[in-house]
């Protein structure tokens, strides 16, 4: 999903309240026109300023009906008509809910055309409304502004016909920037050059080899992959299916996390990393005061890895071995040497298979590395990296380059999500996985995503801290 389309996304919530407001307002006033008064006189007593306070209240238990409604999904080729049917549905849904309100608390309200005309201009406007957002959405795209840039691969007439409607029509929001009749590795090099968002895949004829390759290609460089409906019956367990120039369409999702999963685990991003440093700033005080005072500056280790869609970025942690041993850029040519000497400890101590490694009874961890690595307190400055955008509280273990060159081709999928401080894989074992386990555990976190589990996982993280561990 484009940047765009969540921006466009989040903007239509307060558009929608706004609406919401302006038809309890505009049905206030209808209700106070001559007509209306001829055909029954007010008998209640509320200013237009008690009326708007009671209406924000009741906009808000919309805006929340709209979106348990699905009101707030992104489906980029879903018609207006579709979406004004579950605007009505919703607003109906609403009327029900003030009417139940009404009932059971037994509310003196003697305006039963106030609800309804509300009702009606609820409709009248978040349609509207919808449809201002629509013709907004169709100028940027006509523009050129945030088009899906796409590659269609398929020598049938379904293939032309889609070129066909998207060139014509830029409003759907489709860039087909180059076609092909059929996939084969030969063209990586060149579709890696075309900065692709999306590959539609139309060749129902195609064998199977072929197919499979195309996926991983869009595996391997994050790229969505759309397929006609005909040429799969199944292979993900995020599927979605939507018409795009009247053919059946599927998308096969690395994630569940997608549109509004997204806004909400940035928000808990945020909001817990902002908890976690207020509550633990006496231990991070501490801690770099102790590291200070033991073996000098700096009191920050940053460690290049890995994250979301291959980024590279540095994790900040506090520095649990000696300068002289500490590996990276941040040391210039001392780090230089310490790399030389990790590599002799690796092929000496290391206590695990595969590409990660991890040294047994490492000598350049100082008598405070070794405590703070114990309960986890080295990693603690990462929240600063949440904060950045850079990591997640839960997701995926971040590694480092030269570990994620061995297995990026073979595992792509757990670079779809940023990396975690903890995770799945973490609270499952620790250290004590091997590295296909950990593989696996990431990629079913990927594949089922979800806020629950999130919370989840952070609840369980300090518990799984807290047991007894030897630190390696």
């Amino acid at each position: 999903m484009k940047r765009s389309e969540v921006i466009l996304m989040v903007l239509q919530v307060p558009l929608d309240f706004l609406m919401l407001i302006f038809a309890g307002v505009s049905a206030y006033y209808l209700r106070f026109t001559n007509w209306a008064i001829d055909m029954k006189p007010v008998v209640f007593e509320m200013s237009i300023f008690e009326f708007i306070d009671v209406a924000i209240w009741v906009a808000l238990g919309w805006v929340i009906i709209f979106a348990v409604l699905g009101l707030y999904s992104i489906n980029p080729n879903r018609k207006f008509a579709r979406d004004l049917g579950r605007v009505i549905f919703a607003c109906s849904a609403g009327l029900a809910a003030i009417t139940v309100y009404i009932v059971f608390t037994q509310q003196i309200f003697d305006s039963r055309f106030l609800v309804a005309a509300g009702w009606g201009f609820a409709i009248l406007y978040v349609g509207l409304g919808r449809f201002v957002m629509r013709g907004i959405k169709s100028l940027l795209y006509r523009g050129g502004i945030g088009l899906r840039r796409i590659v269609i691969i398929g020598s049938e007439e379904i293939a032309e016909n889609i070129t066909d409607v998207l060139k014509r029509r830029r409003e759907l929001g489709y860039d087909v920037v180059a076609t092909f009749e059929k996939y084969s590795k030969k063209l990586d090099r060149e579709l890696k050059k075309l900065r692709l968002n999306e590959i539609i895949f139309t060749n129902p004829r195609a064998d199977e080899a072929e197919a499979l390759a195309a996926i991983q290609f869009c595996n391997q460089h994050h790229v969505v992959f759309k397929y006609s409906a005909d040429v799969f019956a199944t292979y993900s367990a995020n599927m979605s299916v939507a018409a795009l120039a009247g053919v059946p369409i599927v998308e096969l999702k690395r994630t569940s996390l997608d549109g509004w999963g997204r806004v909400a685990k940035r928000i808990f991003d945020i909001v817990v990393s902002i908890f976690v440093i207020l509550f633990l700033s006496p231990f991070l005080l501490l801690s770099s005061l102790i590291i200070l005072l033991e073996t000098g500056r700096p009191i920050i280790y940053k460690n290049e890895r890995v994250g979301i869609r291959g980024r590279k970025f540095f994790t900040f942690k506090f520095r649990s071995m000696y300068k002289k041993d500490s590996t990276g850029s941040q040391f210039g040519k001392d780090g230089m040497r310490a790399e030389e000497k990790e590599q002799e400890l690796i092929k000496k101590q290391n206590a695990r298979k595969g590409p990660i490694y991890k040294i047994k009874d490492d000598p350049r961890v100082t008598r405070f590395g070794r405590f703070i690595r114990r309960w986890s307190i080295d990693e603690l400055p990462q929240f600063f990296n949440v904060l950045r955008g850079e990591m997640s509280i839960v997701g995926p273990r971040p590694h480092q380059p030269r570990e994620v060159d061995k297995y990026e081709k073979k595992y792509p999928i757990v670079f779809t999500l940023k990396p975690g401080i903890t995770g799945l894989a973490q609270i499952s074992g620790r250290s004590d996985l091997s590295f296909k386990e950990e593989m696996k555990l990431d990629i079913l976190y990927t594949e089922r995503w979800s806020l629950l589990q999130d919370l989840v996982i952070f609840i369980k993280t300090p518990f799984i801290v807290f047991k007894k561990r030897k630190v390696l």
